[in-house]
């Protein structure tokens, strides 16, 4: 079985909008894959079926071998566990310095201080902002934000490392940048990236899987895809 699997989804919204039509996707362990296309095309609805943000209207969503669209809403935090996720506004506690923001990941779960300090230095280490420890979020640039954010989700030593417009808003330099820390995370981490973007640069530098969502199908799957005007 595949890390990840979606088999005939379909996902219907109460107001009449159908964002997705009989998706069908396999993810491979390891495997550093975005999902492109225009807004309103169902790439964020696809995203949110993953952490069970949404539930579909019908078919499965397998990830790591638990359907999670027929999981109990009083599970779904040991799903979030096996997870992690960086979103575009960062989501960041103003008043926790960059370790205690990291480390409010894993106090929830019980660990002991000794514990939770090497895997919160490990993470910040890995997303290069060890000199910024005690600094707060309102000290540091949008890139450094959303490095903190993603140090916050690998923390736990996540399978799946799920980003949702990660670049949105940071500039195209800053952009690269924090690709180049979610690459290294695959590279050494062996974790799987999987990425809604709308950033055409970043998909056509990267050279990863491409999978192209329009009106709520998987149009194209390509192993190494461009972003054209006319889809990959």
């Amino acid at each position: 079985m595949q890390l990840i699997e979606l088999k005939n989804i379909f996902k219907r919204y109460q107001n009449g909008v159908t964002a997705l039509c009989d998706v069908n996707l396999e993810i491979s362990k390891g495997e550093f894959v975005f999902v492109i296309g225009a807004s309103g095309s169902g790439k964020s609805t696809l995203i949110k079926l993953l952490y069970r943000q949404e539930k579909p209207t019908k078919g499965d969503v397998y990830v790591g071998g638990i359907n999670v669209a027929k999981l109990r809403n009083g599970k779904v935090y040991k799903l979030r566990r096996k997870l992690g996720i960086v979103f575009q506004d960062y989501k960041l506690l103003p008043k926790m310095t960059v370790y205690e923001n990291v480390a409010f990941a894993l106090e929830v779960y019980g660990l002991k201080d000794k514990e939770i300090r090497t895997r919160v230095i490990k993470a910040i280490e890995q997303v290069g902002l060890k000199d910024k420890l005690r600094s707060y979020p309102d000290q540091l640039s949008g890139g450094e934000q959303q490095r903190v954010s993603i140090a916050r989700a690998i923390v736990n030593s996540p399978k799946v490392l799920i980003c949702d417009e990660p670049t949105g808003n940071l500039d195209p330099e800053t952009s690269m940048e924090i690709m180049k820390v979610i690459e290294q995370i695959n590279k050494d981490l062996g974790t799987t990236i999987i990425m809604a973007t709308h950033d055409k640069d970043i998909v056509n530098k990267m050279k990863k899987r491409v999978i192209l969502i329009e009106k709520g199908m998987v149009i194209k799957d390509s192993e190494k895809g461009k972003y054209k005007s006319e889809g990959i």
